[in-house]
């Protein structure tokens, strides 16, 4: 079921309409396969270009998502496992920083992003209704395990949006 717009903090509010299913393993599920199309159709040659000076590379964003749906899928595991503790903020451009994009190829992201998925879906699936509407605090705020599962898809979606927007269309190759 989708989450009501009490069960989340305001910040997931930027991610969560993104994620148009009925169901937190629809949305894993398409999320997954509109994700790992996406990055297969990207020019390698895109790999390393950033819309600006500052910004993340095509492959530092990617890299991002992943990294985020392992912290969040840990963060939801801890919730649905009863854990009381507020989850601690974690520093998105420090893991930027060292995640040794430049070394990377989208062959190996993609893989990557659908093993993680998988165990993502993995996760989700092993939630109860129970599980699934547990709640525990993020650094934005209360949310629900269910939540945290849109969420991550939304994260995605914004940021494969955003390549779409500000690096395919600013990059003169393409």
């Amino acid at each position: 079921m989708r989450p009501q717009r009490s069960e989340y903090p305001d910040y997931f509010h930027n991610y969560i309409p993104l994620a148009g299913q009925d169901t937190v393993i629809d949305a894993l599920a398409d999320t997954k396969a509109d994700t790992l199309d996406f990055i297969k159709g990207l020019d390698p040659a895109l790999g390393d270009f950033a819309y600006a000076p500052g910004k993340w590379t095509v492959k530092e964003v990617l890299i991002h998502c992943i990294d985020t749906e392992r912290i969040f899928s840990a963060r939801a595991l801890g919730i649905a496992r009863g854990e009381k503790q507020k989850a601690l903020p974690y520093d998105e451009n420090l893991y930027a920083a060292n995640c040794d994009a430049a070394g990377r190829e989208f062959g190996d992201i993609a893989e990557e992003f659908e093993l993680v998925r998988n165990s993502t879906l993995f996760l989700f699936h092993s939630f109860s209704e129970k599980a699934l509407a547990m709640t525990g605090e993020f650094p934005a705020g209360f949310t629900t395990v269910n939540a945290v599962g849109f969420t991550i898809c939304g994260h995605t979606l914004h940021h494969l949006a955003v390549i779409k927007e500000r690096y395919l269309k600013n990059n003169s190759s393409n």
